[in-house]
Formats: C-alpha cells, sequence, structure tokens
C-alpha cells in the first residue's frame, strides 16, 4: 500500500519544480505546492510540501523521427486530433518536465500539462476513473500555482478530486487524498483559511479510512491540520488534533523522539495562547530535553526563547532574562551577530525590559534590532523581517510614540503585501495601523485600516473568531468618531453576536461593546434599545461580576438618565457623541488610552 502522508512546506522553499518519475506507473510525484506558516514562531518543524499522485512512465513519441533531446517539440507538432493517443499524456507530461528543466520557464511546461490532461480524459475508459488524468491535473494546478495564479488552480483540482474512487483501493485513496491536500494549500495561499481546513479535514477523514486512526503518517497530518486551526485561531480543535498526534508518536516513536519534540512545541503554542502558561512551559522543557538528547542546538536555542516568552507572561523575569541570554549566546555563536535570529531575541529582551521598567535598555534593544532588519543577511525572508518590525512597533505604542510605530508598521505591509498566504498577517497588520491612526486623531485612515483589515478577516474565514469581533468594534469607534452612527451600530452589532458567541457575555470585550451599543443607541433616539442593553449589562455586574468595578457606577447614571429621559419625553434631542466611545473617556489620560488600546491584543 502506497503511503498516504501530510507534510507541510516551509516558507523559504525553492520555486516549484515538477517531476516526472521514471521507475513504475503508481510512483508518487512531488509537486512542491506552498503552504504558509500559521505565525513565524510557530514551532512546527518544517517538512516537504503535501504530496500529489503518481503519473504514467510511459515516454514514446508520436512522431518518433524527429524527436529531439535537448528541444520538446513546438505545439504545432501536437494537434488535438492526436490526443486520443494513449501515449501521449505520459509523453507530454515529460515535456513539461524537460521544458521546466531546461529554463524554458512555466507557461510553457502548463501548455503540455494542459495537453497532457485532454489525452488523459480522452484515452480514459467509460466509467473507469483514470489517475493518470487525476494527477495531470495536480500538476496543472502546481504550475498554476508557480505562476501565482492560485485562483485557476483551485478548479483544476476541484475537478481532479472528483476523479478517483477511494473504494476502489490504496491508489486512489492517495490520489483522492493529495488533491485535497494540495487543494487545502492552494485555498491558504488565497488567504481562505476555513476552505483550506475543511479540505484538510476531508484529506485526513480518507487517510484514516485508508490507514487507520493511529498510522504515523495520520499523525503527520493531524499536526498538520492543527497548524491551520492555529492559524485560524481555532485553539480547541487545534489542541485536540495535537493530542492526537502525541498519543500516536508515542506508540510509534522511541522516547524523546524529534517528532515528538515537535508536536509538543506546537502544543506549547496552543497552550500559551489559551493563557495555560503552566501546560505551556512543561512541553517546552520536554521538547528542549528532546533536542538536547538529538544533538540539535539551534533548536534548544528556539526553544529557549519560548521558554523565556512563557516565564515573562508569568512574570518570572530574571528566568526569562537567563533563557532569553542563552538563546542569543548560541545564536550569536552559530549565525553571528547580523542574523534575524539573534534581532528576535533582542525584540524580546526589549518587551521584558519594558515590563520591568528599564526603559533605557528596552529602547537600546529595539533599535540593535532595528540596525539588524534594516540590513539583512542574504536569504533572510520578508515575513521574518516584517513580523519582528510589527513587535517592534507595539513597543513603542508602549513609549507612547504612535507616529514612530505607524512607520513600523507601514514599512512591514510593504514587505508582506504582495506575499501570497500572508492575507491574515496584512489584517493584523492594518488592524494594529487602525488603532494607530484613532490614537493620533486621523479617524478616516483608522477607518479604512479597519475596513481593509475586515474585509480581508472575512475572506480568510476568521469572520467568527473574537479577533475578528474586536476588529469590528474598533471599526465601530473609528465610525462614531466621523459621525458615521448608522455604520457604527451595524458593526458593534456584529461584535456582540461574535464575541457572545466567542467570549461569553460576562468577557471584557464584550462588555465594551453593550456599552458602545447602548451609547450608539442614545445617540439614535432609540432610547428603549439603549435601555434594555444597559439593564442587561447591569444584571450581569449584580449577579455575576460584581459592582465593584467603576464602570457599575456610570453605567447606573447613564441608565438612570435615560431612564428619567424616556419618561419625560420620547422625542428627546439626540445628545453629544463625546461619550459614545467610552464611559470612563472623560477620567482616562493619554497614557491609559494608549495601555487601553494595547490591552485589544494587536500582536501579530
Amino acid at each position: 500500500m502506497p503511503g498516504i502522508v501530510s507534510v507541510k512546506t516551509p516558507p523559504d522553499a525553492p520555486p516549484l519544480r515538477i517531476s516526472v518519475p521514471e521507475e513504475s506507473p503508481h510512483t508518487p510525484i512531488r509537486p512542491e505546492t506552498i503552504r504558509s506558516e500559521p505565525k513565524s514562531n510557530s514551532p512546527a518543524t518544517r517538512r516537504p510540501p503535501s504530496p500529489s499522485p503518481s503519473t504514467s512512465r510511459a515516454k514514446p513519441s508520436p512522431d518518433r523521427g524527429s524527436a529531439k533531446k535537448k528541444s520538446p517539440p513546438e505545439k504545432n507538432l501536437i494537434n488535438e486530433s492526436s490526443l486520443d493517443n494513449p501515449d501521449l499524456g505520459p509523453f507530454l507530461l515529460k515535456l513539461a518536465r524537460d521544458t521546466i528543466a531546461s529554463g524554458e520557464g512555466p507557461s510553457k511546461a502548463l501548455d503540455y500539462a494542459l495537453r497532457a490532461s485532454k489525452s488523459f480524459e480522452k484515452c480514459a475508459v467509460d466509467g473507469e476513473p483514470s489517475l493518470d488524468l487525476a494527477m495531470s491535473l495536480h500538476v496543472v494546478a502546481a504550475i498554476y500555482c508557480s505562476l501565482g495564479k492560485f485562483e485557476e488552480a483551485v478548479p483544476v483540482l476541484e475537478r481532479a478530486i472528483k476523479v478517483p474512487e477511494v473504494v476502489r483501493g490504496a491508489d486512489h485513496a492517495l490520489a483522492s487524498f493529495s488533491g485535497y491536500m494540495q487543494l487545502g494549500d492552494t485555498h491558504s495561499m488565497l488567504g481562505q483559511l476555513d476552505r483550506s481546513i475543511e479540505c484538510y479535514k476531508e484529506g485526513l477523514k480518507i487517510q484514516m479510512e485508508a490507514l487507520g486512526d493511529n498510522d504515523p503518517r495520520v499523525a503527520e497530518t493531524c499536526r498538520y491540520l492543527a497548524e491551520a486551526h492555529v492559524q485560524a485561531m481555532q485553539f480547541d480543535d487545534a489542541d485536540n488534533l495535537c493530542k492526537k498526534t502525541l498519543e500516536i508518536h508515542r506508540v510509534h516513536s522511541p522516547p524523546a523522539s524529534l517528532e515528538e519534540a515537535a508536536d509538543r512545541r506546537l502544543m506549547a503554542l496552543i497552550c500559551e495562547a489559551k493563557g495555560d502558561y503552566e501546560s505551556a512551559l512543561e512541553h517546552l522543557v520536554l521538547a528542549s530535553m528532546a533536542m538536547i538528547a538529538n544533538g540539535q542546538e539551534n533548536e534548544v536555542a528556539a526553544i529557549d526563547v519560548s521558554i523565556g516568552n512563557i516565564y515573562s507572561s508569568l512574570t518570572r523575569f530574571d528566568e526569562a532574562v537567563f533563557s532569553y541570554q542563552k538563546a542569543l549566546t548560541v545564536f550569536k555563536s552559530s549565525k553571528g551577530d547580523n542574523h534575524p535570529l539573534v534581532a528576535s531575541v533582542f525584540v524580546r529582551l526589549a518587551d521584558l525590559y519594558y515590563k520591568t521598567g528599564k526603559l533605557r535598555e528596552s529602547r537600546s534593544y529595539c533599535e540593535n534590532a532595528l540596525r539588524i532588519y534594516a540590513k539583512p543577511v542574504p536569504g533572510t525572508g520578508a515575513e521574518e523581517i516584517a513580523s519582528g518590525m510589527t513587535e517592534i512597533s507595539a513597543i513603542y505604542e508602549l513609549f507612547n510614540e504612535p507616529e514612530e510605530a505607524l512607520k513600523l508598521l507601514q514599512k512591514a505591509m510593504k514587505l508582506l503585501e504582495d506575499k501570497p498566504g500572508q492575507h491574515s498577517t496584512v489584517a493584523g497588520i492594518e488592524a494594529r495601523m487602525g488603532v494607530m491612526f484613532y490614537m493620533v486623531g486621523r479617524y478616516e485612515e483608522s477607518r479604512s485600516s479597519f475596513e481593509s483589515a475586515v474585509a480581508k478577516l472575512r475572506a480568510s474565514g476568521e469572520r467568527k473568531s473574537a479577533f475578528f469581533g474586536v476588529v469590528l468594534n474598533q471599526m465601530g469607534l473609528a465610525s462614531v468618531q466621523l459621525f458615521k452612527i448608522d455604520e457604527a451600530a451595524e458593526l458593534f452589532e456584529e461584535a456582540r453576536e461574535i464575541l457572545e458567541q466567542e467570549c461569553g457575555p460576562c468577557h471584557q470585550d464584550t462588555l465594551g461593546v453593550y456599552s458602545n451599543l447602548a451609547a450608539t443607541y442614545d445617540a439614535m433616539g432609540r432610547i428603549e434599545d439603549a435601555i434594555e442593553i444597559l439593564e442587561y449589562v447591569l444584571k450581569l455586574r449584580e449577579e455575576k461580576l460584581g459592582t465593584a468595578n467603576p464602570d457599575f457606577d456610570d453605567e447606573k447614571k447613564r441608565l438612570a438618565e435615560l431612564l428619567k429621559e424616556a419618561g419625560r419625553s420620547r422625542n428627546k434631542k439626540a445628545k453629544s457623541l463625546e461619550n459614545l466611545i467610552d464611559p470612563n473617556s472623560k477620567r482616562t489620560n493619554k497614557k491609559e488610552t494608549s495601555k487601553k488600546w494595547s490591552a485589544f491584543g494587536f500582536r501579530s
């Protein structure tokens, strides 16, 4: 039975190369589809790309007398009428391979691959699914992806996954599995995470039916799918898949294996995202021990950085500094003083020293990191530089320097705006820019940034995440400042629905949306709706949250005023908009405002 495996393409993968094997009719080929990482600090081990099914070996030429070894025949030598020759499909795929190998470019190879798929389709026996056709379609889609034409690759792959019949055996299962995984990768490159995850789920289902639930190759696909869930911020689903991966590797891998270490690093990332720092620390320590046992010095240093992050979150700052310095020593000795990994540790130290009140040291580390990012070593990815600049911008935001933070975010945007598969990351940066524009009073630009971020998040399938709800709320605030009250109300209503489902009614973000929505209804003259919301909020505070929070007194006063005005006259004059944003706005100074915006969590 051929192996059905799922693996991830690293972000720095070489250009797509397509090869046609020579050995057997159904040896898998591996066109390198591109797959974005969930984050720059993902613990996932870098692996080859998702596999695609195989092709036939046969390679006779329809024009044997004119065959040339170095130069493939021109298009006009192969007319449409000859496509029903059963030898032509494999031959054309070989031409596609030779064309790419000769450096003539993927466009000509695409033409040969398209003709091959037509030949396989014409030669297919009625009622019999052709695996060669499915394979050729996978190759066509892979070439489209290499040309950046991801939208054109999608219908090709959707057609390809309909060709195999899984009940016919392992070869068909492999072809179907590979098709779903490649389609998932392509959706991911388009930023359509929800569709991507659905494809991966279907691929995993086929793989488990073919190999059983506990095969090591199933573990690889589970981890692959878990990483996609992390990227979509669906941490509960990622948690369940990662636990299954760990269980399978415990059975099939030796103790302290590299596979288990990779699983634990991903599990630590998930636990950290869920706020379970102690469990994250436990997974990281076990992963570090496994890497030490396998002599992976640089990987141990990377884990030390993650351990430092957890110690920092636990306010164990001395231990965090020790972990960061250990990693810094290793990276400097193995990579050099100007490597981006060194800069990434500088950023972590800058953040830590800000938390401990050592502002001079914090600023110094920021500047050192920026010097490295300004002149990166060859081979540094744009994503890595953009991630570092985004993190530094968050520190400048804490310094109350929003203009400097904005400059860094704009630089990060320029680095990523043309990169495929970065839609969610760009959306996060745009949301951060919206916050910065808001802080400096540039409300039109703030709203535009939020609007662009919202559009990208909707397209990527994150329209049900808590982060999306927060962005909607903030876009609503910008709309209020521009006196677009009806638009603000719609945004607050959508944010309320999402945050109620994702965070619950008692969460601070949800309560903030309730307050904003009540104030907006008040400004629109919908007094009864505003009263209903404020009564609900006060009831929540009295029954579940307590009344010690200062917001309770503000909300109580606002409700009393509304009730008084509602009893006196239904046609009250609309209120000033100055209190629509937050009931505490009158007593919040500039420094506190900066901290509040930062607390929304716009960190890449």
